[in-house]
């Protein structure tokens, strides 16, 4: 493990060729956003899309920031919240950014968390055949994973992300000061996402994690590390697979149970918000692979434990309201990952650090321990 990153901006790359773009990571980043965006791209315009809340507590200084550089910028602000990811806000978007007659080689920049991003990059995607796209994530798990490595959309009513496009972007600027903002719900969720990374391939950075939660809560360097190790760490797998053809598809681990559960509650925020979903999806994950005799239930325990130390949701009854059967979870499941000949592809585990694809997974199987955990 590395030292803690001093409070001096740290860049990760994300390695695609031609593609390839920098993550600054730092306090204070954002207050340079303007300069970084007039240098990779000169003479563009900007539209912020941002949602109410985020605008309310960042966009100032954005746009103090990009005006000092030169840039006009128009801002479209949406509802916040899982609802915006739907194609009506898509359509919102699109129609601000003709109405402001942005062309093809200005710019899109997304202010906010997860949700903010798939939009902003899925509108950027497709407005003109393509516009250039910068990321300014301001929630822990849009700074760790959703606004790193091109993947875009909006949810419809079959399940969640399932239309889309890969578009990476040009620029992440994750300014680590923007999250003392953040409700602590909303951290405590994010950081679902960086256990993440530990629990796929690197052991070692979840008994980091196990030991210096509380300094990444508090903030300074030990969350700078945290979020750069994240990011390096998706950055990597990214580069081997951009478009998950194969390992890439470990990123969703815990995402296949946790978008069924966000699913079931018709993506009520109230109720459950994305990483919540995923902390109940990576502890039913090593459940689940225990429960197959892949993994040992001593590290399912351990997983479960970390978690419920943090205040993260590690069990399907801990969502409150009503939720429907194992059937229907086990549809929405289906849904986000497809069936093949009636086998179903998941993220499971042979012990923390050591997650695998498994693309043969029986239906019943999955339909039985569903059945066994909503009876808990």
């Amino acid at each position: 493990m590395t030292e803690p990153l001093s409070r001096v901006p740290v860049t990760v790359q994300v390695g695609l060729g031609e593609r390839s773009y920098d993550i600054l990571i730092g306090e204070g980043v954002l207050a340079s956003a303007g300069a970084e965006i007039a240098r990779r791209l000169p003479g563009t315009r900007v539209a912020v899309i941002t949602d109410t809340n985020v605008a309310a507590a960042h966009l100032p200084v954005l746009e103090t920031s990009l005006r000092e550089a030169g840039i006009d910028s128009v801002a479209v602000r949406l509802a916040p919240g899982e609802r915006s990811k739907s194609f009506e806000a898509l359509q919102e978007t699109v129609d601000a950014v003709l109405g402001a007659r942005l062309e093809r080689r200005d710019t899109i920049v997304a202010l906010g968390g997860g949700v903010v991003g798939d939009l902003a990059g899925f509108a950027a995607g497709i407005v003109r055949r393509g516009m250039n796209f910068v990321q300014i994530p301001t929630s822990l798990l849009a700074q760790v994973d959703s606004s790193v490595g091109g993947k875009t959309g909006i949810n419809t009513a079959h399940g969640k992300n399932l239309a889309g496009i890969f578009n990476q972007p040009k620029l992440v600027l994750a300014d680590t000061g923007v999250l003392d903002t953040l409700p602590e719900r909303e951290f405590r969720a994010g950081y679902a996402e960086v256990a993440k990374y530990g629990l796929i391939n690197d052991a070692g950075f979840f008994h980091w994690l196990e030991k210096n939660w509380g300094e990444v809560f508090s903030g300074g360097p030990a969350r700078a590390e945290a979020i750069a190790r994240s990011c390096r760490a998706k950055a990597a797998i990214v580069e081997r697979d951009e478009r998950e053809t194969g390992e890439r598809a470990l990123l969703n681990l815990g995402h296949t149970f946790g978008h069924a559960l966000e699913a079931a509650t018709g993506y009520d925020s109230a109720r459950l918000v994305h990483g919540e979903g995923v902390a109940i999806g990576m502890a039913l994950a090593h459940r689940f692979s225990a429960r197959l005799n892949l993994a040992s239930v001593d590290d399912a325990a351990r997983v479960e434990a970390h978690l419920t130390e943090i205040g993260l949701p590690v069990r399907i009854a801990q969502i409150p309201g009503e939720l429907p059967g194992a059937e229907a979870l086990l549809s929405f499941i289906a849904q986000d990952k497809k069936v093949l000949r009636g086998a179903l592809t998941f993220i499971l585990t042979r012990g923390i650090g050591q997650a695998f694809v498994a693309k043969d997974v029986p239906a019943s199987q999955v339909l039985a321990f569903l059945k066994e955990c909503l009876a808990q």
